[in-house]
């Protein structure tokens, strides 16, 4: 017994689609156990085979029928044997026994004809050759009577003694069951086997009734007895009648024999439908269908594993049923033990066909095996299962918005993913979730990237390769329970780099790693590209670097090659690539790293580790010990041996000593001593070593010494004579390739395995479309086992297939290829029907309805077979069949029942694949007549036309009407989960049709409907509920389009792209079928359907639907009302009487040079539509003046007139012809209308010419920068380095400095604050050697006022926000801007309202400030200020809060500056007068004077070197009038010389002002005369006001005007010296702004004038310099 089924144990998943040879061993380890299990009944099948004799003519058919009922199950294999050896000897037994039988069973018929006892001789051989064979084999059933009904009685087993062997047992002949297949005698002629068959279809029609007729050997009186008393008489006289009825029929039989022509009604048997495999869970139960067609009827026998089915020894586990032309074998409580192959076998007398399917039983994960509870492993009760809380736990898992197959290229990002819902949801519980390839368990790497999110798991391929190929399996386990789904992903070839090169191999593998080589093996790619593969390249990469090296030079075509040269310790990866005529492919995928070590040194490292990863493996040796010479190496042979290469293995000697040994390799040819020595340079450090450059066809023999330091050792055995060639050939092509259908996109692909085939990788599937001779891949990842899915496909097309299997050696040749095989789903059975009604009911009948099954099987459902029983109190009797004809209808009247007698019902529908699983016992109905006077149900309620707010709901009327006819319906609707209660009316009125479109449903919810019927007794009973329904919109919905072709043809159409090879489209009109087809032609090609009117007209009017049987509700209609019906007639009118449309009429345009278009635009013209082109009447021609084309792509039609003159005056006229389709547009072209396109086309000719120099594309434009400056700017085209470019104001020449380079195709000038002064007309002016143009810009009045307010709105939007100075007159507010024009209107308020300017409040600009000057402020001037800048257009505000804090402390500020102003005005001050540096010669006089002021009158005192300093004699020092100071020296002398300081004092401060006096002496005098003293001449003051020029600029800057009142100073700046300054700082001003190349405005004036200027706080206002510095303290 088996405890795990194979693709458990493998953890693999497979389908009906995807099998693995590990099937086959499973298989074949059954058929030993079954074998071996059968040893009991050898003795019982030989004796078996022993009475067979009479059977000689036709063996295989005896055989066959003899094991359908045989109880051993290897009784089949040895039958033939036994059968020759026993034929001559039994043939007189047989004879003897053929009497004995003929006449029991004439006995057995006395009530029936000829016919009868023919049938009896027929069966004669067979029951008793089986019971001689149960004798025989100490096997013997117990006295048993069969009745002829579909359930037989079952045989029981029992053992018997030897010693009754001999006795006569009683042993009941089944005739015909309806249950099981059965067995006849074979008879010696054909007239006889033709009899045998018209008297066997007699004997099952009156054998499907339920009754039948005994046949035993040795009558057993007492039980027939028994049996009669228990019958009643109504059953006996129900028999009676039933044995006339079959010597009737039996009578009519024969009549009907004697007329056939039994040469044309022969012919062998055939499958119409062959039994499918199947997988299925443990403890389900499956069923095989087929269906045989043949004459005579064929025998039909069933096989598990070859040995014959044996029903009567397992009534509980195998049901067979032959009904309807239908034959099936039934498993129940499928197990582990039912995986087997099952065949049907078909014989009649003109030959044998068989069928075979699989059956593969699943187990779910959690559940206990009862095997194990049958042997005492374990107590575990069945049906519970381990949960991460106990054993009473089930976890329902399902997968929804699952993937399907894949298909990617390789170096694509490829995902998948798979929604998981679990129930019960335990949040403290995580799944476990896993993903298998080809049931290897795949983990997270660079390769493979998994994700669960708790609702859904996702695997994703970040860069997939053609190993990525397989099929993906997803589990997902909950505790013991788990479910897995599978689905297949195929990876493409990347496009090659060269065209023509073969695809990457794949699979790279590291087989053999040691110190001194590696063995790398890869499998062949599937595509070569076009030519045959030469060789593969293998390279290698040092881990840690990315440099790959070529490792061989020669390509090698076996796909195995060690790789040499490595270094000991390093880790390497390995890539392959192929080689063909068109050059090499793209690498395969890197191996994983591999390291040259031994296995013994990479386990003590693995184990040990001594230093981190580094790519690198650093291998020490231990310290040599005294050297020993080692002994010769021990079992050396040859492992591995082709033409390219030989690997050779030994083991180390047993004496080596202490240290570390080496190998040297020698060889020499056979049958020589010349030994050559092959690794020279450096030993050997592993017992295995590769050897290469061998020559092909030569015998060579080999031999190994060891060497340590101590010396070189004895060679070991030389190996016998090694050719070196390829041991493993190509295989051969594989054979019998099978597709069958699978899905619509897919196809099974089958064939077996080539003979003598070694090492087999997988196999390579190829298809082609039949005709195209273009061959596809299939898969680009050898599969092993000998089938395959090939997905993909196009559905309805027709494919061939072929196959190659793979090895190392290569590729074998391909298979022959398959038979043709349209790509088209496998239809199976249907599902079960439900909700059985009672739709009737009177004394002896009742009315049933049911609902379709949910799932068709992918053909139409034919019929429906309906089953009844009678239930007395709760005891069920047995089903009887009430219809022996499929039924079409939902609707089926039972007759010939039992008054008041409860029932129940069985519905089982019936297709091509066969017939269905029955439905589940309906209600138990009882059987009586229905008198209520309101009708009864309605009945078949479905729904269509589903939509996301609407449905249309259909229904059939009541088939009990009541007692008055019926007046209407009402439809009932609820939500599915809404309680009963909450049914609501979905119309008020009755409905006196049978349909209803639902509207107003709210999208995403579930709804289900009734319907009711009502008369004039009241309203019935509803009718069963629909199905729930969701209202929305399935995707890719489409909608019946009416169209109106070329003829005026008017058609309903329909396009359906869920189709399945099984649907239909079904039109109806008012959703009733059409069947009078004198109104609509109606045509279907593939999933378009077209219903075309012949004539549309009223009686033409309603609702035309359309039905797409086989799918899920695909439906749609389209009401014709009275508006639509005249729609649509005016449009046919239009379509048989066309005009051809126009997009657009006549127009005319000028063209670039001056050319005149006329076209027009028609909407669509054919390949073959033509214009004529007429001119005031007369039809013109293309030529020199005309131009014309038709663009029927296009529809564009057009005319060009090179130019417009006089005579061109006139009607133009576009004449349009496609095929009967016709019009024309005119245009006139007369008067004003015609000159002004005459002027137009005048001027773009102009333009043109225009355009051919430098030319501006933008003409001359303005803008205003951010600056707040004018920008003058335009586009120009068509320029050259010659180019020049010359601005112009006014008529004169703007001189700029550079040269426009033209990159950007704009030129510029920048104006600077743009004023008044501004205006002008600008021009700018293009001209090189091609030509000139000219572009003029007017910038006055309007213009220039435009301009003007968006410059004030950019200096408003410029403006910064207003801040608060304090000042000695008071607090001042003031905004900045970018600068200031006139134009620019400034306002300001106070607290909202304007404020009025006087000589406290004063405003005013002062440069780029805008301000407000607040005099001596008081509390009432706190508040909000604003200031409102109003460009022309907008006002722009700027606020201030002049309150609290801000006012306290500006007005604090204001206090302190104005006493410090006060302090200032009046303090001591010397106002001018000295000199810096006064030079006088000796002898000379000296007189100084100047002016002081202060208030009150200053003190004065004089210093001279920082000393006091007083009047005396020589130097008299006067202050007069309180302001006059002067200095007199009569005559200086140098003693005198020295710096002398006037030093001014009062309380409000000081001041010094010094002069340095320097006397010289006069030349050729000491001293100076007495009288002649002179004062300091005027050309000597001059000579020193430079120094107090220089002096006043440089310390005095800061210098205050002297109040009113105070004195000027005596000596003022020359007036021309004055007017020339002012004049040099104008002129730079200009130049400045000039030098730019651009025009600048003059600084603008404070606004306010002269008097506003007088107005201006006093640190504004500059102040006059002293003519000598001075000292403050």
């Amino acid at each position: 017994m088996l405890s795990l089924p194979f693709y458990q144990r493998q953890l693999e998943h497979y389908d009906r689609a995807y099998r693995h040879r590990d099937l086959h061993a499973t298989l074949s380890h059954y058929h030993r156990q079954a074998k071996s299990s059968s040893a009991l009944y050898a003795q019982g099948s030989a004796a078996y085979s022993h009475g067979s004799t009479g059977y000689r003519q036709a063996s295989a058919f005896s055989l066959d029928s003899s094991s359908a009922h045989s109880h051993s199950s290897a009784a089949y294999s040895y039958s033939s044997a036994a059968y020759e050896h026993s034929a001559a000897r039994q043939s007189s037994a047989a004879q003897v026994l053929d009497s004995e039988a003929l006449s029991s069973s004439s006995a057995a018929y006395r009530h029936g004809s000829e016919s009868i006892n023919k049938l009896a001789t027929a069966y004669r051989l067979g029951s008793e050759s089986y019971s001689l064979g149960l004798k025989d084999s100490s096997l013997l059933v117990e006295d048993q009577s069969y009745k002829m009904s579909p359930k037989a009685k079952r045989a029981k087993q029992s053992l018997v003694s030897e010693e009754k062997q001999n006795e006569a047992m009683n042993y009941s002949v089944p005739i015909f069951t309806g249950r099981e297949v059965n067995l006849s005698g074979i008879t010696d002629t054909e007239e006889e086997r033709i009899k045998e068959s018209a008297a066997y279809i007699a004997q099952r029609n009156l054998f499907a009734t339920g009754e039948g007729v005994k046949v035993s050997k040795v009558a057993s009186t007492a039980s027939e007895e028994e049996h009669q008393e228990s019958k009643s008489r109504k059953v006996a006289v129900r028999e009676a009648a039933e044995r006339v009825a079959l010597q009737r029929t039996l009578e009519q039989t024969q009549a009907f024999r004697r007329k056939l022509n039994r040469d044309q009604l022969l012919h062998a048997p055939e499958f119409l439908l062959e039994p499918r495999s199947h997988t299925v869970w443990e403890q389900q139960t499956v069923t095989f269908h087929c269906s045989v067609a043949g004459w005579p009827e064929p025998r039909v026998a069933w096989y598990k594993n070859n040995v014959p089915i044996d029903v009567q020894a397992h009534p509980d586990k195998y049901s067979i049923e032959s009904r309807y032309g239908l034959h099936s074998l039934q498993i129940s409580r499928c197990d582990f033990d039912d995986i087997a192959q099952y065949r049907a076998s078909a014989m009649n007398v003109k030959g044998e066909i068989s069928a075979y399917a699989s059956l593969v039983v699943k187990r779910y994960k959690g559940e206990v095996d009862a095997s194990l509870l049958r042997s005492g492993a374990s107590s575990m009760p069945l049906g519970l299962g381990v949960s991460p809380y106990g054993f009473a736990s089930r976890f329902e898992i399902k997968f929804v918005d699952k993937f399907d197959v894949s298909f990617g290229r390789e170096g694509e990002t490829m995902s998948l993913g798979c929604g998981v819902v679990i129930s019960p949801d335990i949040k403290r519980f995580t799944p476990s979730v896993q993903w298998y390839r080809n049931g290897v368990l795949l983990t997270p790497s660079k390769w493979v990237q998994m994700h669960w999110s708790g609702e859904r798991a996702s695997l994703t391929l970040p860069h997939a390769n053609k190993e990525d190929e397989g099929l993906y399996t997803l589990r997902v386990a909950m505790g013991d329970y788990y479910e897995e789904y599978s689905s297949y992903v195929f990876v493409r070839d990347a496009d090659a780099e060269v065209p023509g090169a073969p695809g990457a191999p794949l699979d790279v593998q590291c087989l053999d790693a040691n110190k001194d080589y590696v063995i790398v093996s890869w499998k062949q790619p599937a595509v070569d590209g076009g030519s045959p593969i030469l060789g593969y390249f293998i390279d290698r990469c040092e881990v840690g670097t990315s440099h790959w090296t070529q490792c061989n030079e020669t390509p090698v075509k076996f796909a195995r090659l060690p790789v040499t040269g490595l270094v000991e310790g390093r880790s390497y990866s390995f890539r392959v690539r192929a080689l063909n005529r068109a050059g090499v492919s793209l690498p395969s995928r890197a191996s994983p790293p591999v390291a040259a070590l031994d296995p013994s040194d990479r386990a003590r490292l693995r184990s040990h580790p001594s230093a981190p990863w580094t790519g690198q493996i650093i291998v020490t040796e231990e310290e040599p010990a005294e050297g020993v010479v080692p002994g010769p190496p021990t079992d050396l042979q040859v492992i591995e041996a082709t033409k390219n290469y030989v690997v050779l293995s030994w083991k180390p000697p047993g004496q080596r000593g202490h240290e570390g040994i080496m190998y040297y390799v020698e060889k020499c040819v056979a049958g020589t001593e010349d030994w050559q020595r092959v690794n020279t340079e450096t030993p050997v450090r592993s017992p295995r070593f590769a050897l290469f450059d061998l020559a092909e066809g030569k015998a060579y023999s080999f031999r190994v010494r060891c060497c340590n330091s101590a010396g070189v050792g004895q060679p070991s055995e030389a190996t016998a004579a090694t050719v070196p060639a390829d041991k493993l050939d190509v295989p051969k092509a594989p054979g019998h390739v099978m597709p069958t259908r699978n899905t619509d996109t897919s196809v099974l692909v089958t064939w077996t395995e080539p003979s003598d085939a070694k090492e087999l990788v997988g196999y390579y599937i190829e298809s082609s479309l039949v005709g195209s001779g273009r061959w596809e891949p299939c898969n680009n990842n050898p599969v092993k086992g000998t089938r395959f899915v090939c997905h993909g496909l196009c559905q309805g097309e027709q494919y061939i297939f072929r196959v190659r299997a793979v090895n190392p050696a290569g590729l074998s040749d391909f298979s022959q290829d398959s038979e043709p095989i349209e790509v088209k789903a496998a239809i199976a059975a249907p599902s079960a029907p439900y909700d059985i009604v009672v739709l009737e009911s009177v004394r002896d009948a009742m009315v049933l309805g049911w609902k379709p099954p949910k799932a068709a099987g992918g053909t139409d459902i034919t019929g429906y077979y309906v089953s009844y029983r009678e239930l007395l109190g709760a005891v069920p009797g047995e089903w009887r069949e009430a219809n022996t004809k499929a039924v079409s209808d939902r609707a089926y009247r039972i007759e010939n029942l039992k008054e008041n007698m409860v029932y129940q019902f069985q519905v089982a529908a019936v297709n091509l694949a066969g017939v269905g699983t029955p439905s589940e016992p309906s209600q138990p109905f009882r059987c009586e007549e229905w008198s209520i006077a309101v009708p009864g149900p309605p009945h078949d309620v479905r729904c269509t036309e589903v939509r996301k707010d609407s449905l249309v709901l259909l229904w059939k009327e009541p088939v009990y009407t009541g007692r008055s006819p019926i007046a209407g319906y009402y439809v009932d609707m609820k939500e599915q989960e809404a309680k009963e209660e909450l049914w609501r009316s979905v119309n008020e009125k009755p409905l006196q049709r049978k349909y209803l479109k639902v509207q107003g449903l709210a999208q995403g919810r579930r709804y289900v409907f009734r319907v009711r019927a009502a008369n004039q007794a009241g309203v019935g009973r509803p009718s069963d509920a629909t199905d729930p329904v969701l209202a929305d919109t399935p995707p890719g919905t489409k909608e019946v389009v009416v169209e109106v072709d070329d003829n005026g043809v008017i058609s309903l159409s329909f396009e359906c792209e869920q189709m399945s090879p099984g649907s239909k489209f079904v039109w109806s009109k008012n959703y009733e079928p059409i069947e009078d087809d004198s109104r609509l032609n109606i045509d279907t090609k593939g999933g378009k359907s077209k219903a075309a009117f012949k004539e549309l007209g009223e009686e033409d009017l309603g609702i035309y639907s359309c039905v797409v049987t086989d799918t899920d509700g695909v439906s749609a209609s389209h009401t014709i009302d009275e508006e639509e019906l005249k729609r649509l007639l005016a449009l046919s009118h239009e379509h048989k009487f066309p005009t051809v449309p126009l997009a657009s009429e006549l127009a005319v345009e000028i063209l670039e040079k001056g050319e005149v278009r006329f076209w027009l635009q028609a909407e669509k013209l054919s390949g073959s539509a033509k214009a004529n082109f007429v001119f005031n009447d007369k039809e013109i021609f293309s030529g020199e003046k005309y131009k014309m084309r038709v663009d029927q792509k296009t529809g564009l039609v057009e005319m060009i007139m090179d130019k417009l003159e006089e005579k061109d005056e006139g009607t133009y006229t576009f004449q349009l012809q496609d095929g009967k389709a016709t019009n024309q547009s005119s245009l006139v072209l007369i008067g004003d209308v015609f000159k002004k396109l005459q002027d137009e086309a005048a001027f773009q000719r102009k333009e043109w010419h225009r355009k051919q120099g430098p030319h501006f594309v933008d003409r001359l434009g303005w803008e205003v920068t951010e600056e707040c400056n004018v920008l003058l700017k335009c586009k120009v085209a068509n320029i050259k380095k010659e180019t020049h470019i010359v601005w112009y104001k006014d008529n004169r020449e703007i001189m700029v400095d550079e040269e426009h380079d033209f990159k950007d195709g704009v030129c510029t000038l920048l104006i600077s604050e743009f004023s008044k002064k501004d205006a002008g007309t600008y021009e700018v002016i293009l001209k090189d050697d091609r030509g000139k143009d000219t572009s003029e810009l007017q910038l006055k009045d309007t213009a220039f006022a435009e301009l003007m307010s968006e410059v004030c709105r950019r200096i408003a939007l410029s403006a910064s926000d207003l801040k608060i100075q304090s000042t000695a007159e008071g607090i001042r507010l003031y905004s900045h801007v970018t600068y200031y024009v006139e134009d620019l209107r400034v306002g300001w308020q106070h607290n909202e309202v304007q404020l009025k300017l006087s000589e406290r409040l004063r405003s005013g600009v002062t440069g780029e400030q805008l301000w407000l000057q607040i005099n001596e402020p008081t509390a009432q001037d706190k508040g909000r200020y604003t200031m409102e800048l109003f460009d022309g257009k907008t006002a722009h505000q700027k606020t201030v809060d002049l309150s609290g804090q801000a006012f306290d402390e500006a007005f604090a500020e204001f206090q302190r500056l104005k006493q410090a102003a006060i302090a200032e005005k009046n303090r001591a001050r010397v106002l001018g007068g000295l000199p810096d540096v006064v030079t006088i010669q000796e002898g000379k006089a000296l007189n100084l004077s100047c002016t002081v002021w202060g208030d009150p009158s200053p003190e004065v005192a004089w210093l001279k070197n920082e000393k006091a300093f007083a009047s005396d004699a020589n130097c008299l020092l006067r202050f007069e009038a309180g302001k006059n100071v002067s200095f007199t020296i009569s005559s200086v002398s140098t003693l005198d010389s020295g710096k002398y300081s006037l030093v001014v004092k009062n309380k409000y401060g000081t001041e010094t002002s010094d002069v340095t006096v320097l006397v010289t002496a006069v030349p050729g005098q000491t001293g100076t005369a007495p009288g002649h003293e002179d004062k300091l001449s005027l050309p000597e003051k001059k000579q020193a006001a430079p120094a107090r020029q220089h002096r006043a600029g440089g310390k005095q800057a800061d210098s205050a005007k002297p109040p009113s009142g105070v004195p000027a100073p005596e000596e003022p700046p020359a007036p021309q010296e004055s007017l020339e300054t002012q004049k040099d700082v104008e002129s730079k001003q200009r130049a400045a702004k000039q030098g730019a190349g651009k025009v600048a405005a003059p600084t603008p004036q404070p606004a306010g004038g002269p008097e506003e200027q007088s107005r201006e706080p006093l640190e504004q206002q500059p102040r006059a310099k002293p003519a000598a510095p001075a000292r403050r303290t």
